[in-house]
């Protein structure tokens, strides 16, 4: 037998549609409205027909339930009498009422469907006779009912953005903070470098006025000039300050002056002067947005912005928009900063008063061991330490008890220091997703720190080897860019998630963030609205508990690490009990710090420092705020002791020539 042509099987194709249709027509199944067709691998019956339901006349062309007969392969070898008796079966008049029937109940209820959705049901009711298909009726329906749904989701999605941008205007934020738009404010910029008695300058102002508010970027500044105004005098008295962080509070009755983290600012109490350090953090990704709210919202006559030069004309163009006057004054640095002549390259290069960094905790507490290892005494100061072991550890390099630091870059914000020295262990640092050289601005604020006015008469840098040295020359030279005079972050507030959940009905965290960040109406950029990928992951998270709006918002803004899972698995635990209306309290018992070693005794600090800033924020269900205190002040110092003798037990190692 020869293999027929492609033509040649057209033609059997052909002969063979012919041979069908001429068999529909002798059954009279045409006349009914019955069609047959071969398509997708499928010979199969049509149903025709037009039904009339809740006014609508619908016709359809469909596949009843048992309308597939055969694949082609399987029809060809029947013959002409079992084909027919197979139509016969399948094309009763009990299977055409059946699926007219079926038609003209779903057109009832989809026209019922579209008159709760104001939708026209004919856009999506022409699909019964225009979807050529073997699949059957049902699924037709399924598919039609789809596209009805997605079309009222994506209406409803279209009508909640749009319900969300007339209720939120970024273009109107200043206006949201009363008392600082009734306030005739000023501001007054102070500007320099490291050393440039900027903040002494700002705080001597503050401490003249009857009343005011620090604001600091750290608890451990907050602290620092808590303790600073203390020792300051007005008319003879020493001030009455209070001291407010996101996990402390120490309320004094009376007081006139308050030093707090920038988040925690009170924006309903005025005050006579405000003071925000480090001003040029309205850059930063992830807590600028505290920095934004801050100027826009702190209620003082005269407001200082106390920060780097760069951050000039961001002042400038937020003083433009809010309508208050602007003195801006640029001050230098009252030592020179230099470069060494070379890299350290030697250990034994290192000296007393030099600040080695490094920029992780297992470097820093390498290269502590290191110099120990050569006879010099450190002190070490890294992010993962509580604010009172970064004074404690400071205060010794102070008063010559260690005769070297070692610390990240924790050393550049909040730690004053008689820092000879700055010696660079690298210029690269790894930015949550990969390696990458140092920006000239950290560079700068890190060097900064060395040639401590009235105890050096110059800051000296070097790095340790030559490569990051002449990083480091070239990124001191380098010029400083701009702060970005628009696009000013602005986190959402619990009111702002109400007001949006008050129009759309959604009670979804995750989901009112999202509409947060891309339906509100941001007219002009000027303010911009941002979240951290860190609050949204949270979010998604605390969505499959039940809590409220307000519950699962404190929770997603815990200073809890999310990559230590002791503390993570501490917050999961936190939020379900929660979610179960149970009160979670804290122990003594649980407090075994004695048999842990210091990465957990410092992970032990983080975690009650984040249930004190909990209880502030839910007390009944977080009761033991003066507990996780004091739990994370023994920590505290037992990391400080651990820290000492471990400073100590490398020393006694050492032969006695090479101590110091």
């Amino acid at each position: 037998m020869t293999k027929p042509t492609p033509a040649s099987l057209t033609a059997t194709s052909d002969i063979d549609q012919g041979e069908d249709d001429h068999l529909v027509r002798q059954l009279g199944l045409d006349a009914k409205g019955i069609f047959l067709t071969k398509l997708e691998g499928r010979v199969y019956l049509r149903f025709t027909g037009t039904v009339k339901a809740d006014g609508l006349r619908v016709p359809y062309d469909l596949v009843p339930a048992q309308g597939v007969l055969a694949k082609p392969s399987k029809w060809r070898k029947m013959d002409q009498d079992t084909r027919a008796q197979l139509l016969r079966e399948r094309t009763s008049d009990a299977a055409i009422a059946e699926l007219h029937g079926h038609v003209a109940e779903f057109v009832r209820e989809l026209a019922g469907t579209c008159e709760d959705l104001e939708q026209d049901p004919m856009v999506y009711l022409h699909a019964l006779a225009d979807t050529p298909t073997s699949e059957p009726a049902g699924t037709v329906f399924d598919r039609i009912r789809q596209r009805l749904e997605h079309a009222a989701e994506r209406e409803q999605e279209e009508q909640h953005a749009e319900r969300t941008k007339q209720s939120i205007n970024l273009a109107e934020y200043p206006a949201s903070f009363d008392v600082a738009r009734r306030i005739p404010r000023r501001f007054i910029a102070l500007l320099g470098p490291t050393n440039s008695g900027k903040t002494h300058r700002a705080i001597e102002a503050l401490a003249a006025a009857d009343s005011g508010i620090y604001l600091a970027p750290l608890r451990l500044l907050a602290l620092e000039n808590y303790e600073r105004l203390q020792t300051m005098e007005k008319r003879g008295k020493p001030l009455a300050v209070s001291l407010v962080t996101g996990e402390e509070r120490r309320l004094v009755e009376g007081a006139t002056h308050v030093a707090s983290t920038v988040e925690m600012l009170d924006t309903r109490t005025p005050v006579e002067v405000a003071v925000i350090d480090e001003i040029q953090m309205l850059a930063d990704r992830d807590r600028g947005a505290a920095w934004t709210a801050a100027v826009c919202g702190a209620p003082a006559h005269t407001v200082y912005l106390v920060g780097a030069p760069e951050a000039r004309r961001a002042i400038e163009a937020l003083a433009e928009r809010l309508e208050c006057p602007l003195e801006v004054h640029v001050l230098k640095r009252k030592a020179p900063l230099s470069m060494e002549a070379s890299a350290v390259r030697k250990l034994r290069g290192l000296r007393r008063g030099d600040a080695v960094i490094a920029f992780s905790r297992r470097e820093v507490l390498m290269w502590r061991d290191m110099v120990t290892e050569m006879g010099l005494s450190v002190a070490v100061v890294y992010g993962n330490l509580s604010p009172e072991v970064r004074r404690a550890q400071a205060q010794r390099f102070r008063d010559g008890s260690a005769d070297v630091v070692v610390g990240t870059d924790a050393i550049a914000m909040g730690l004053n220091m008689p820092i000879a020295r700055i010696v660079m262990t690298t210029s690269v640092k790894y930015n949550g997703v990969e390696e990458e050289e140092i920006s000239a601005a950290l560079a700068r604020q890190i060097a900064g720190r060395a040639g401590r006015f009235g105890v050096h008469e110059e800051g000296l840098v070097a790095g340790y080897d030559d490569e990051t040295h002449n990083v480091m020359r070239s990124l001191l030279k380098e010029k400083l860019a701009p702060l970005s005079a628009t696009g000013f972050s602005v986190a959402p507030t619990l009111e702002h998630l109400h007001r949006i959940s008050s129009v759309t009905g959604e009670t979804s965290l995750a989901r009112l963030l999202k509409r947060f960040v891309h339906n509100i109406d941001v007219p002009d950029g000027f303010f911009f609205p941002r979240i951290t990928e860190d609050q949204f992951e949270r979010a998604a998270w605390l969505d499959m508990l039940e809590l409220t709006v307000a519950e699962k918002f404190a929770l997603s803004l815990v200073p809890i690490s999310s990559k230590v899972m002791s503390l993570q698995h501490a917050w999961e635990n936190w939020a379900k009990a929660l979610s179960h209306k149970k009160i979670t309290h804290l122990s003594r018992g649980q407090n075994m710090l004695g048999h842990k070693n210091l990465q957990e005794v410092e992970d032990s600090c983080r975690l009650y420092s984040a249930y004190a800033w909990l209880a502030y924020r839910l007390p009944d269900y977080f009761p033991d705020t003066v507990l996780a205190q004091q739990l994370s002040r023994e920590a505290s110092e037992r990391v400080d002791a651990i820290l000492q003798d471990q400073n100590a037990a490398a020393r006694k190692q050492q032969p006695k020539k090479f101590r110091r």
